[in-house]
């Protein structure tokens, strides 16, 4: 699927604590248009949706220290319960998949992540 989106407007978080992963996906968004900002763990991307209400999406890895994603996304929704947040894990299990959406993930994609499925999860979020 070749996905062209448009995201000039948009505002999206990069929660992931590993600089090569974040700038992956970055890259990956690079043509999209969207403003990128980059939380490096769990804590960091709740007290940045807590402060900035312009971001419209986030991308949560899971595994993060500090604070999980899990837990992450709890809090988040706790005070912006309509933020899309797509899950992104390396765990690619069923459960992992229940356990993100459980938390709250409004989505969940896994590691190593394909450009068409990121993409997709976005518009889905963002567009659809």
């Amino acid at each position: 699927m070749n996905i062209n989106l448009n995201l000039n407007d948009k505002v999206i978080l990069i929660a992931e604590d590993y600089e090569v992963n974040y700038l992956y996906i970055k890259a990956v968004l690079e043509d999209t248009g969207a403003q990128i900002l980059w939380a490096k763990d769990g804590a960091e991307a709740v007290e940045m949706c807590s402060n900035n209400n312009k971001i419209d999406l986030v991308l949560m890895d899971i595994q993060m220290p500090r604070l999980n994603g899990y837990e992450a996304t709890r809090q988040i929704k706790k005070f912006r319960n309509n933020l899309p947040i797509i899950a992104q894990t390396a765990y690619a299990m069923e459960y992992d998949r229940e356990k993100s959406l459980n938390a709250g993930c409004d989505d969940y994609i896994s590691k190593p992540i394909r450009i068409d499925t990121l993409l997709e999860a976005i518009n889905n979020q963002l567009i659809c």
